[in-house]
């Protein structure tokens, strides 16, 4: 019996020691000027990379991307809107799985820079901000708010409990959380607001994730001549877009003590992109010097990004200027990347790995294989719907409401207004919240256009009709001092003639939550796509279905040069927003969310100025090619 425990206790303390030998922590700190990873001083060399953003099949492929190129970290904004959707309902799990991320990039040897916000900017939806924090009686964005400050840190707390245990001190691969962001650039917008405050609100921020439990080193992100309003004693300043090495090592040795280590959190190798104007794109050539010359100079970097993505369903965000109030992010989320939307080399790939291993100590793997592309030469579309179709919930109010007011997140809100009596005049809506297709006694008038600045129409309502005003919403501002103005909809009186207009308004509420289900839809609004049915529905909203085999999948680039605006669902999968203005011309269809055998499309499209029987799809993506309306 005694031999019997005795080798029962040496069985258990072997498999305890090959445990404890297979999950060996390692350690990292910042330390005498260094970034220290188990005691040796070492430069982090990351790619940018959001898991949303990338289908959860796609993910250690990516990663494996990243390291062939030569890269020893991966950095990753965390988007709380798409975690909490609804106040306390909380969602980490297919594309959303953040913990599974993490471990993956730890399996694939990289070590994670974790960056929750609660702010992200990214060009993502509100910055990452959850649409319902607008709804909070006396809450205020971004400030030393008591009710703000509460959800941050609700927000703070679940995180920590996903991927808290994945910290480096933990076991895990996460070595870096980052405090706020780009928190100096809000201070010098939001002058109204006293640098005091903004102190206290970002040092609430930094003691929220400690309070948390994460343990880490902190650091902050801004341009280096804004770390009086974004650095925060005990984190490490990082200079975003800093190009001058000198200018760099100023501005931290004055916020860090007189030391680095110093680190570039923002290295820009492309730039993001709106609808209606020309994509950006930045040479390979010189992003591959200023990557020699910072690691010729023992600068860390992250290059954001080094893989974008793509913005699938209702997650782009928006940016303003002064010529035009709202300029919506495009679907895709390329941004002129090292590694493109679709995980492809590019030759601004090859000249950065070039580059890189002249200075690592470690040799690069092969560079993985892509995923497999295939074109569908027809989609057939073999039905049609009228919006009405769609068993819309309705609400009925004395005054435009808003999306917030609502209920409603995103997607879009028909407003309707019935008149008894004529009316002619200028139709004027100063707060659209985005984009509107106006009907009058159905038939279609014209657009209004935030982007434009185009608040106003010519409309003529004749006897006893109604007023019919379909709005969009094309994604929340995401960066700059009004991101604290983010209300969708109509926002403000709807105006004729100079006279408001009250009493009795319809709001049918369409979110596209959800892929449009033909078989639900009221089947008297459902019919054939016939040319004699189209030509009774052009110029009003339709929805369009198709269904389509396939022997093989593979990624592949939707079409949608000869379309209007609106919005595709691949098997229930909303792939993202199309426009005919571009430059995005095609819609990234990952592989993995087709199938073998039959396939359903549908398509919703806004303007619907023309008939369709058809669609295709293409194995090169069309991003650059921008068509401005007469």
């Amino acid at each position: 019996m005694f031999k019997k425990i005795c080798s029962t206790f040496f069985i258990l303390l072997f498999v305890f020691s090959i445990s404890s030998f297979s999950q060996k922590k390692h350690t990292f700190e910042i330390k005498n000027g260094d970034f220290v990873y188990d005691g040796k001083p070492v430069r982090i060399i990351s790619g940018e990379m959001h898991y949303p953003r990338i289908p959860h099949q796609y993910w250690r492929h990516r990663m494996q991307m990243l390291k062939a190129m030569g890269l020893n970290a991966v950095a990753t904004y965390v988007f709380w809107n798409i975690h909490e959707p609804e106040p306390g309902k909380w969602d980490f799990t297919g594309d959303k799985n953040l913990a599974e991320y993490i471990k993956i990039a730890g399996e694939e040897g990289l070590m994670v820079i974790l960056r929750p916000g609660p702010y992200v900017c990214a060009e993502w939806e509100f910055g990452g901000y959850p649409w319902w924090l607008q709804n909070v009686e006396g809450l205020e964005l971004r400030r030393d708010n008591e009710q703000f400050l509460k959800y941050t840190q609700l927000y703070i707390n679940r995180l920590y409990k996903e991927v808290g245990n994945l910290q480096i001190t933990k076991g895990g691969p996460i070595v870096m959380v980052q405090a706020e962001n780009e928190f100096g650039s809000y201070v010098s917008q939001r002058k109204d607001i006293p640098l005091e405050e903004h102190r206290r609100y970002n040092a609430k921020i930094v003691q929220q994730l400690k309070d948390a439990g994460f343990d880490v080193p902190s650091f902050t992100s801004d341009g280096s001549w804004l770390f009086e309003g974004g650095a925060v004693p005990g984190a490490l300043p990082t200079a975003n877009g800093e190009s001058n090495i000198e200018n760099l090592k100023k501005a931290v040795d004055k916020y860090n003590g007189g030391q680095g280590p110093y680190m570039v959190a923002e290295f820009y190798p492309g730039w993001l992109a709106h609808w209606l104007e020309p994509h950006p794109q930045i040479s390979a050539t010189s992003i591959a010097r200023q990557t020699e010359k910072y690691l010729q100079n023992n600068v860390s970097i992250n290059y954001y990004m080094v893989h974008g993505g793509t913005n699938f369903g209702f997650t782009s965000g928006a940016n303003y200027d002064k010529k035009h109030d709202i300029q919506p992010d495009l679907t895709s989320y390329d941004y002129d990347a090292p590694i493109s939307e679709a995980g492809w080399v590019t030759p601004k790939y090859d000249s950065l790995r070039n580059v890189i291993k002249k200075y690592v100590n470690y040799s690069l793997p092969k560079v993985p294989a892509a995923i497999p592309v295939i074109e569908i030469p027809s989609i057939k579309l073999d039905k049609i719907a009228a919006l009405d179709g769609l068993n819309s919930k309705v609400v009925e109010n004395n005054k435009p409401m808003t999306f917030e007011q609502l209920n409603q997140g995103y997607g879009y809100v028909l407003y309707k207004k019935h008149f008894n009596q004529p009316i002619n005049g200028t139709l004027e809506i100063n707060g659209l919240r985005d984009y509107a297709t106006v009907y009058a006694n159905d038939e279609k008038v014209g657009e209004l256009n935030r982007y434009f600045n185009k608040y106003s129409i010519d409309v003529e309502i004749p006897f006893n009709s109604t007023l019919e005003i379909l709005v969009e919403n094309m994604g929340r501002i995401n960066y700059g001092s009004e991101i604290v103005h983010n209300t969708k909809g109509i926002i403000s009186p709807v105006v004729i003639n100079g006279m408001e207009i009250e009493g009795d308004w319809q709001m049918y509420q369409i979110p596209m939550d959800e892929a449009p289900d033909f078989s639900k839809m009221q089947q008297s609004s459902v019919y054939s796509n016939t040319e004699s049915i189209a030509k009774r529905l052009l110029g009003a909203p339709a929805l369009y279905k198709g269904t389509f085999n396939l022997t093989e999948t593979g990624d592949t680039f939707l079409d949608m040069e000869d379309w209007g605006k609106g919005i595709v669902f691949i098997n229930g999968k909303n792939i993202g927003r199309y426009w005919h203005v571009g430059p995005q011309q095609t819609l990234y269809i990952p592989g993995v969310w087709l199938k073998k055998g039959q396939n359903e499309i549908v398509i919703f499209e806004q303007q619907h100025d023309k008939h369709h029987t058809e669609v295709r799809t293409t194995k090169v993506p069309v991003l650059t090619n921008l068509k401005l309306p007469q």
